[in-house]
This record gives C-alpha cells, structure tokens and sequence, in this order.
C-alpha cells in the first residue's frame, strides 16, 4: 500500500522484533499498512520516535495526528513504560501514557500491560487482542488462548481479565528446532497433520516422558533417516500437548477461543478439536486492530 496518505489516526503493533503501522480513519477502517524491524528490544529510547518517523512521514500532514501504540514499545525498555494494571481488570483503552514526543504532528499514546500477582506472570499486547475479541462479543465468558513465542490462556468473566498463564511453547519450539541438536533433524517449514495429532495425543497423556521423547527425534533422524517435516510437525505435537495438558484447568469444559497468526493457529485449533473442543477462531491483527479501534474511541475526547 501507498506511503502517502491521510489517516484520522494512526495504529501501531510494536513488538520486540517488528513494527507494524496500521493508517486508520475514524470509524476504524483501515486504510495502509506499513512495517519495518525497528523492533523495540532494539532501541533505546531516543531512537523511538525517530524511527516511527522514518516510517510514517508520509502519513503526517500539518495537523496533529493522534498515535496509539500497543506491545514492548510500553515496556521498561520501550519507549515510555506503561506500567501493568493487575487483575481482574478490563482489557480497554482508558488506561494508557503519552509518550515524550518533540515532532509537533506526533501525539503518541501507549497502552498499558496487565499483570498477576499470584502465581506471577504478565503480558503486554495480548491484552488489546482480546479487548478487539470482547469489542465484537462483549458478552463472551470463558477462555481467550493467543498461541505465540509466549503463548496465553485467559479467564475471562463479566468483559474483564479475571485469571491467566503464560507457556514458554513458542520460544521453547525456536530454541530446539534452531539451537539444539535437532536443528539436524527437523525441517524449516511444512507440517504434517497427522503426525503432529500422534504426537500431540502421546504427550497431553504422558507429559512426564517429554524429555526422552524429544531426543527420541534426533536419534529417528540418525538411524531411520526420519522425514524431516514430520520430524518439525511431531516437534510441535510434542510441544503443544505439553501446553494443553498444563493448560487443562483452563480449558477443559469452557467456551474458547483461538487469536494469532492463521498457522500456529491452525495447529492449536487442530488440537483443541483433538480434546473435544470447537473453538472460535479470530486473526490475530485484526483482533489488535480491533482493540486499537475501541481504544481509539475511548480517547477521541483527550487527542
């Protein structure tokens, strides 16, 4: 899509590793798209803004163009930190901070995490996902799961964050399949459906022999010249059975559903069927766009 354009608002996703820029006009359409890998763990805070910059002039006119930003960029390393509402708290955009700014266009606004005292455990940006989930179901009562590098089941009860956990699956996967002796034996796409439902069947029933069950994938690869796609998709089953065994107390006999990327999605949604569940699916950007858009309306008055 075209740089030059003149949106009412500009969206941002700022996450670790990515930027996302989303041009928005007032009723929440949107209207171009930008990215780039100013992610936030790599600047220090007087590069925010001049790389919001870099990518979004062309989107600037005279006027002051309202900003609102969810993800790392409100961390303790970000830009500005937006500190953490504890539970149980509604997921809106009545909480955020303005971010210093020196362009005079610029009015950044940041959204605040959310956090859990007991057992410990945060999350900043999921929180917006499910307040675009609950924008178009305000009713829903039961469990939102984000598949993810830090994947999040969440209790959700009368349109507020009521209870949630966070599984390492994601970055656990990453580190195994690029890191550790089975970068040799898995592949780096592709994905097979029934093997992964074996191996997600094997483990949600015996989560105690992952260990072994792991090294298991290396040794295939060694003496039975294992198909490396199978090799990644078993890798997964393994991972996400561990996940949902652990996430059991979450979701066994609730509503649920699924937001993120359309193919960890695919994955998980293969295997909460496995267990019985029907899930709602919802893409995880436009879930983002959608609590940015609620978040939006809830600030017209202040921008």
């Amino acid at each position: 899509m075209t740089d030059k354009l003149d949106p009412d608002w500009i969206a941002l996703d700022w996450g670790s590793t990515r930027l996302r820029a989303y041009a928005m006009s007032r009723t929440g359409e949107t209207l171009g798209r930008l990215e780039s890998k100013a992610g936030a763990v790599s600047l220090s805070k007087d590069e925010f803004e001049p790389a919001l910059l870099d990518l979004i002039t062309g989107w600037l006119g005279s006027g002051r163009k309202p900003v609102i930003a969810c993800g790392m960029v409100g961390s303790r390393q970000g830009w500005v930190e937006a500190s953490y509402l504890s539970v149980p708290t509604a997921p809106r955009g009545e909480a955020f901070v303005r971010a210093p700014v020196k362009d005079p266009r610029l009015q950044v606004f940041v959204m605040n995490g959310i956090c859990q005292e007991t057992p410990p455990d945060v999350m900043r940006g999921e929180e917006t996902q499910i307040a675009g989930y609950l924008a178009s179901s305000p009713d829903f009562d039961g469990i939102i799961c984000l598949p993810g590098t830090h994947s999040k089941w969440v209790h959700v009860v009368d349109r507020e964050i009521f209870h949630f956990n966070t599984f390492l699956t994601g970055e656990l996967f990453a580190l195994l399949a690029e890191k550790s002796v089975l970068r040799h034996s898995v592949s780096d796409t592709g994905f097979d459906r029934d093997v992964f439902l074996d191996a997600f069947d094997d483990t949600i029933t015996r989560p105690e022999a992952i260990g072994a069950k792991l090294f298991g994938l290396r040794a295939g690869g060694l003496l039975q010249a294992s198909d490396p796609v199978k090799a990644r998709s078993r890798l997964s089953g393994y991972l996400i059975g561990l996940e949902l065994a652990g996430a059991k107390p979450y979701w066994l006999g609730q509503n649920l559903v699924l937001i993120g990327a359309n193919a960890i999605v695919e994955a998980y949604a293969a295997a909460c069927s496995h267990v019985g569940l029907n899930p709602q699916i919802m893409n995880g950007t436009d879930a983002v766009l959608a609590g940015l858009t609620a978040a939006y309306s809830s600030m017209k008055e202040t921008v």
